[in-house]
């Protein structure tokens, strides 16, 4: 199977009962229809490889299970499995065994700034599957390579196996060295940290922890599906009820560093996918907006702020066109705004 994904250089491995096994290669499904289609017993035997006796005892009480697992010749390996029609499916992501450069991603230099910032807020959103937690990964690394720094993490799962070299690393799992993403954070304040590193955004509680430990002194980085920056905050403030609105968009506008929210776009030649990434940078105009809740008004200071970093996803998805190897019609599925792309493709 992963011989399988290293040939095609597949982001994902889809497999079920009934079908033979189903890749995602630069964005598209390919099945493999040489392969026989996998029954029952194939799925379970799978299953039972990458899962542990724990791993498999809370399948059985919560048919939703996300891991990750290291396999022969150290292979790493993401895992979702559910149920479907009464059998085993599962969706595998390879993890490579290094964690890749910011260089290698190509991502913009800001992102070399955001982290090594004292304290405050990092965000990268994206939708499912947009390179999110490999960009976490690769922040994370290169300050531990440049700063001795204490780093918490609690991750669900943990992917990226990650070695102590400036700093000093502390990788938490949820449901294994943990209950839950906000109490590890909230355990994480009374661990010495400098930097606290929560895998995904997820609910209120999580929200409300990774606030305020930005808010006494922290660099807090973490990961939201969304779409842009002005949805992001949206959504920060939205999860609390209304009458903690007012006083959440207070201490996000104090807290917030930055959001770096991208997407990936095809290649030309269909070898791979390069990231877009919009940029949000905290300056005072973005935290008065923030503050009062002026959120639309966002995407036009990014636009007209591009001399201090920031970029919109348009902007983005233009320098991208212009620079790399990526089609007029691949960045217009990305776009909200297909005629305003256009437009800035063409220079007007």
């Amino acid at each position: 199977m992963l011989d399988l994904v290293e040939q095609y250089g597949a982001s994902d491995l889809h497999l079920k009962v009934g079908r033979p096994p189903v890749l995602r290669v630069a964005g598209e499904l390919l099945a493999q229809n040489g392969w026989q289609p996998l029954d029952a017993a194939d799925l379970s035997r799978l299953f039972c490889e990458v899962s542990d006796e724990s791993q498999r005892a809370r399948f059985e009480a919560q048919p939703e299970l996300d891991l990750s697992c290291t396999i022969d010749g150290g292979s790493r390996l993401r895992v979702s499995a559910s149920r479907q029609r009464g059998a085993i499916a599962m969706t595998w992501r390879r993890i490579p065994s290094t964690v890749p450069s910011l260089d290698d991603l190509r991502l913009p230099s800001v992102c070399k700034e955001l982290i090594m910032r004292p304290r405050g807020l990092v965000l990268v959103t994206g939708p499912a599957g947009s390179g999110k937690s490999t960009t976490l990964a690769a922040m994370i690394e290169h300050l531990n390579e440049r700063k001795a720094a204490r780093i918490v993490t609690c991750e669900d799962p943990i992917e990226y196996l990650l070695e102590d070299k400036r700093a000093l690393i502390t990788q938490r799992e949820v449901g294994v060295d943990t209950p839950s993403a906000a109490g590890a954070v909230r355990a994480a304040l009374r661990q010495d940290p400098d930097v606290i590193v929560v895998s995904e955004l997820r609910d209120m509680d999580t929200i409300d922890a990774a606030l305020t430990a930005a808010e006494t002194g922290h660099l807090v980085l973490s990961t939201l599906h969304t779409a842009g920056a002005a949805q992001t905050i949206d959504r920060l403030v939205d999860v609390f009820p209304p009458h903690l609105q007012q006083q959440t968009r207070t201490i996000l506008a104090d807290v917030l560093e930055g959001i770096l929210s991208q997407a990936l776009i095809p290649t030309a030649d269909g070898q791979g996918r390069v990231a877009a990434v919009e940029v949000l940078l905290a300056s005072t105009a973005v935290r008065n907006l923030i503050r009062e809740g002026k959120t639309p008004q966002i995407p036009g200071v990014m636009e007209t702020n591009q001399r201090q970093g920031m970029r919109s996803m348009d902007q983005a998805l233009v320098d991208l066109y212009r620079r790399a190897n990526v089609t007029a019609e691949a960045i217009s599925t990305v776009t909200s705004n297909p005629e305003r792309l256009q437009n800035l493709v063409q220079g007007r």
